[in-house]
């Protein structure tokens, strides 16, 4: 979805100078992923795993050989080139389910990344477990609005980190959503700060080492990067991440230009670029800068890491030797599908999807007599499944969070009032989209706050009857959602007769899979658009 972007500047605009100052303009390229998401291997178009018959025929993409591949041909062209990463190389395979950041750490180090920020993901298995990650990397580690003592992170996250190519010290400085408290599992003793004011900090701090070229991580949004950029002096660059975006001047239908060309806060011009996710593309940025560290000519487009990238050797033989442990879940079938699913972020964080639907269905089934409503996240679905076979490797890239059921009760008002909070971010793509099971609603993006939400019905024993504000419905969730994830505060503070624990959901969608299989996955009018 576009946006109108305020003081947005043509993404081929070339300022030009005084002759004299070509004498000392400098040249870099930056290459840069965000929202790797552990893809590990080479995906599909669906954004799984790409089996080995895919690979041979040429229809796979990305993947961390294919990546390594690119940065290393692109290095060896020469010229002075840095290679960053805006976040979340966290969670999003089975590889990470079974070597949490040990292997990205690993496979990191061999692309030689000068630098990556710390998304929101990063905290999905708690502070320890960046730590450990941190701790294993060569890479740089950064955001300047982290603050924590916890796990020692204070100490291994670095605000911003000086790298010097072709004589010139480049400033990169990190930053994190601070989305992050609520959407990931970073715990209370970790503080997300403002991000303008930290990136300042930062700025300021590099600027008083003589550094005029400097270059932020943002795992914030595209919303955020549009935000703050007027706020904040002394950037030239912002890669960002975690609204999976591709800016693009060639690709139908991408979100942005490549770059986004914006004023920053002394007017000089910042760039603006995002390269969408699960190293589908590699982001390749080339920019002058004058004597004054100040951008006067820019171009670059997203490099397509399709089939015409050979895999790096040396990563593939790192990932064969975690192969095995893998392999003995991911391929256990589980049922089959007679048309793809669809889960793409597009659909499930805006309107009905048919995976969507087929996670609450198998939620309201797993949790039985009692509960008539079941609400899950769309942003808690990771990826589509295609037509045929269904393996337990696919619904784990779909469901990757190992999340429990949570059961619990709450009042037709807290129903109503959570779909409200649920739809509150649509244009901004957030994850707290609901996807529903045993009740159905209308949806008017365009209405007030407050009632954009109407007609919300609920299944009483095979009929839709019209939800009572004053009595209590049996509900069920995610354990995540239901201790305030993704803004969710109702279930959180309102719920009675709480049950945490429950299977996990990825286990309650195998096995509803397979009790019903050969399944076709399809919406059923549960949200109405107007």
């Amino acid at each position: 979805m576009k946006r109108k972007i305020a003081g947005l500047l043509s993404a081929c605009t070339m300022l030009t100078f005084g002759a004299g100052s070509a004498l000392a303009d400098y040249d870099l390229r930056i290459l840069h992923t965000n929202d790797v998401h552990d893809r590990v291997e080479s995906v599909t178009k669906y954004n799984n795993s790409c089996s080995a018959e895919d690979e041979t025929e040429g229809k796979c993409f990305g993947g961390y050989a294919r990546l390594a591949t690119a940065i290393r041909d692109n290095r060896a062209m020469g010229g002075n080139v840095i290679v960053v990463d805006a976040g979340d190389q966290f969670q999003g395979s089975l590889y990470y389910s079974t070597y949490k950041g040990e292997l990205l750490a690993e496979l990191m180090n061999l692309v030689d990344y000068d630098a990556m920020a710390v998304g929101n993901h990063e905290f999905d298995d708690g502070p320890e477990v960046l730590a450990d990650f941190i701790k294993a990397s060569t890479t740089p580690i950064l955001s300047a609005n982290i603050e924590t003592s916890v796990a020692g992170l204070n100490e291994l996250i670095k605000p911003e980190t000086i790298i010097t190519v072709g004589g010139e010290r480049i400033g990169i400085i990190g930053l994190t959503t601070p989305e992050t408290a609520e959407i990931s599992s970073s715990g209370p003793d970790v503080v997300f700060n403002d991000l303008a004011s930290s990136l300042q900090t930062s700025v300021d701090r590099l600027r008083a080492q003589g550094i005029n070229k400097i270059v932020a991580l943002n795992h914030s949004g595209s919303y955020a990067d549009f935000d703050i950029v007027g706020k904040v002096s002394g950037v030239d660059v912002i890669v960002g991440g975690h609204d999976h975006l591709l800016f693009s001047n060639n690709v139908e239908n991408a979100s942005y230009p490549y770059p986004v060309v914006m004023n920053g806060g002394d007017g000089d011009p910042v760039l603006i670029v995002q390269a969408y996710a699960y190293t589908r593309y590699l982001g390749d940025l080339a920019v002058t800068f004058d004597d004054n560290g100040k951008a006067i000519a820019w171009s670059g487009e997203p490099i397509s890491l399709d089939a015409s990238f050979t895999p790096a050797e040396d990563i593939t033989a790192v990932i064969d030797t975690k192969r095995g442990a893998v392999d003995a879940v991911r391929t256990i079938e589980v049922g089959s599908f007679t048309t793809a699913a669809d889960g793409s972020r597009e659909t499930c964080r805006a309107m009905e999807c048919a995976m969507g639907s087929l996670i609450a269905d198998a939620m309201l089934w797993k949790a039985g007599e009692g509960h008539q409503i079941a609400i899950q996240n769309g942003g808690g679905i990771r990826a589509s499944i295609d037509e045929g076979t269904v393996t337990m490797g696919e619904v784990l890239t779909v469901l990757p969070f190992q999340n429990a059921l949570a059961t619990f009760k709450l009042s037709g008002a807290d129903v109503i009032a959570s779909l409200e909070h649920g739809v509150s971010m649509v244009s901004e793509g957030k994850g707290q989209f609901p996807q529903v099971s045993g009740l159905k609603f209308d949806l008017d993006l365009n209405a007030p706050v407050g009632a954009r939400v109407s007609n919300v019905m609920v299944n009483e024993g095979g009929t839709f009857a019209p939800i009572d504000p004053a009595k209590t419905y049996g509900v069920v969730s995610n354990d995540f959602m239901r201790n305030g994830g993704d803004g969710y505060a109702l279930f959180r503070d309102n719920a009675t007769d709480v049950y945490d624990f429950g299977p996990n959901l990825e286990q309650a969608v195998a096995e509803y899979i397979g009790m019903n299989s050969p399944m076709t996955p399809a919406t059923s009018d549960r949200i109405m658009i107007k």
